[in-house]
Order: structure tokens, then sequence, then C-alpha cells
């Protein structure tokens, strides 16, 4: 596939650069929404959006040079080719949650409000900044046949866009992206549910991303490796856990007791 989507005055502008742009503006619209319906200004969704948009990409950056260090030692100049792709979603959620902490904190915002209103923006960002993994060529599995492909009934220009180098290769971009997509539905449904508490949205993204993302980690070939483990995989039943044992403790909540569809996030706590 051709990165480049075209060439304005010379200037080139790339598919990847472009859905991850897309995905902000989808993203902050559906959290603006979201805001709107539990009283929270649209300075407040824009400013906090901004600040970990921001950070969530340093941190993305950072996560993936620090296990590529080898690499960017060599090519100090490349740490800044965001465009060429080499962003972790973990370091990214890491970043992001990091910045959202703080500034709930600053301007006395439940934090487990905001990032239940974040879940269903942040899993349609992931869906769509995965394709533009499609058109870098990268994150995608390892060889595989190509009737392996066709019996998966996946759209024909994917199976082409992963004719590379003359071999096919498993669309693991694509999986991710259906499963996040998946995902939405999921979390939108639960989202309804009268008696969902403060924090279980959060809890249920953790566990709902982490299993997908496991296994299909186990089929890409261009995985962060710690000695001999997958990254992703290691973090993924870590945030797996933390999800689990969230959802657990609020489950343990009265039936009535802080619900979601209730709560207007004017109190610092978890």
């Amino acid at each position: 596939m051709n990165p480049i989507m075209f060439n304005l005055f010379g200037l080139e502008i790339r598919w990847y650069s472009f859905l991850l742009l897309l995905a902000i503006v989808l993203g902050l619209y559906l959290l603006t929404k979201e805001g709107e319906r539990y009283d929270f200004s649209k300075d407040f969704i824009f400013n906090l959006a901004f600040w970990v948009i921001v950070f969530g990409f340093i941190g993305a950056r950072i996560y993936y040079v620090i296990f590529n260090y080898k690499y960017y030692l060599n090519n100090p100049i490349s740490i800044l080719k965001v465009w060429e792709g080499g962003l972790a979603i973990h370091g990214g959620l890491l970043g992001g949650f990091i910045t959202l902490v703080l500034y709930c904190r600053k301007y006395h915002v439940r934090i487990a409000k905001i990032t239940d209103m974040v879940t269903i923006p942040l899993l349609l960002g992931q869906a769509i900044g995965r394709w533009g993994n499609f058109f870098n060529g990268e994150a995608h599995g390892s060889a595989v046949s190509l009737m392996t492909l066709q019996n998966k009934h996946i759209p024909d220009f994917i199976i082409q866009g992963m004719y590379i180098n003359g071999v096919y290769y498993h669309p693991t971009f694509f999986y991710e992206s259906l499963w996040c997509l998946l995902g939405i539905l999921v979390l939108f449904v639960i989202k309804h549910y009268k008696y969902l508490k403060v924090g279980q949205l959060t809890s249920i993204y953790l566990m709902w991303y982490s299993v997908g993302r496991f296994f299909i980690e186990s089929l890409r070939t261009d995985s962060l490796m710690l000695g001999g483990f997958k990254v992703a995989q290691l973090v993924s039943i870590a945030l797996f856990v933390i999800g689990l044992f969230i959802f657990m403790i609020l489950s343990r909540k009265g039936k009535f007791e802080d619900l979601y569809t209730e709560a207007k996030g004017s109190e610092i706590q978890f």
C-alpha cells in the first residue's frame, strides 16, 4: 500500500497522520456529547482532551523508542519521524492516564467518571488508528497462504495490501480494528445498564482490549520484546488482572450505590 495519501504543494500528506487526526476528531466528538450529559463544559472536555492527546502521543513514542533503543541510538533523528509509524498504544494509555489523573485532580473532578466516559471514544480511536498501520505496511502478522486469508472472508483489498514482497501476511491490524469496534458495541450496551457502577466501564475496557490484544499479538512478527517475551502480552495480562480486580471490588457496592448514570464527577475519588 502507498503510505502517502496525496501531495499538497510538495508536502506529503500520509494516511497514517490523516487517520490519527480522524480518530481524534471523532473521539473528541463522542466525548463532548457524553460530557454534555453529565454537565461537563466543553472547555473542560477540550482542554482535557488536548493535554491527554499530547502526552498520550509522547508516551506512545517514548515507549516505542525505549524498546527499540538500539536502532534509535544509531538514528536519533528518526525519533521525531512519527509519521512513519512507531507509536505503542500501551505507552499512549500510560501517558494519557497520568495526564488525565493530574488534570482531574486539579479541577476536582472524579477520575473514574472521566475514564468511563473516555472508553468508547478511545476504542473508536484505536479502531481507526490501526488502519494507519495498514497503509504503512506494518503491524502485520506472520506469513500465511492466500487461501487462508480468503477462507476468513477478509476483503480482497486488505488481502492484496498484505501481499508484501511476494508474501501474504495476517492482517493483524484488521483483527484488532474489528475487536475494538465490537468492543464499542459491547460497552455501548453495558453503558445503558441502569445498575452500572462508576468505574466498571473502565474495568471492562481494560479486560476487553487486553484479551483481544493478547491473542492478536501472538500472530505478530514485529512485537516489542522483553527478553523472550512479547511486551504487549505481558502488559495485557497485567491490565486484565487490574480490570478484573476493579470490577470485582465495584460489584460489591450496593445495587443503587454509585451509579454511572447518576454520577456527575464533582468529587475527587476513584
